[in-house]
């Protein structure tokens, strides 16, 4: 996906794009929600990314929440769908991403013990006690979570 993404940004540079991603939300027995620190933009965020061609959102989220986290898991049901926003990275480049969002259950693997190319930490938070988020879509799809959940 990063080279689908990076052939983009070779045609429109820094202009803003539209992207299509997908995340999950993992509660643990004391209802706290898994979150990855970021290792582009050094906040936290749901495990989750951009789809590649021909993927679905719900096959995007159980690969992308392996990949964030080290964990398999699959898919309860959806909480939502966000399109509101727009995310600035730190290379300049600027996206609005249309997110889905699924409740997950885990089904096998680890966390991850050590830094990835992406994953800097995992940690659970409380859903009232979160640390400083990827952005406001994050920030909604945690307040959705957090409502349709309690």
């Amino acid at each position: 996906m990063a080279n689908y993404i990076r052939e983009i940004r070779d045609l429109v540079g820094h202009k803003p794009i539209i992207l299509n991603a997908a995340a999950g939300i993992l509660l643990n027995d004391r209802h706290q929600v898994l979150l990855n620190l970021r290792t582009d933009t050094h906040n936290w965020s749901l495990p989750g990314g951009y789809l590649e061609y021909g993927e679905t959102f719900a096959q995007a989220c159980v690969r992308e929440y392996q990949e964030d986290s080290g964990l398999r898991v699959s898919i309860v049901r959806p909480l939502g769908l966000f399109d509101r926003g727009q995310t600035v990275y730190p290379n300049g480049d600027v996206t609005q991403i249309i997110s889905r969002l699924f409740l997950v259950t885990q089904t096998g693997g680890h966390t991850l013990q050590q830094a990835t190319a992406e994953t800097l930490k995992l940690d659970y938070f409380d859903l009232t006690d979160l640390p400083p988020l990827l952005n406001d879509q994050t920030t909604a799809m945690l307040a959705a979570a957090q409502h349709q959940l309690s």
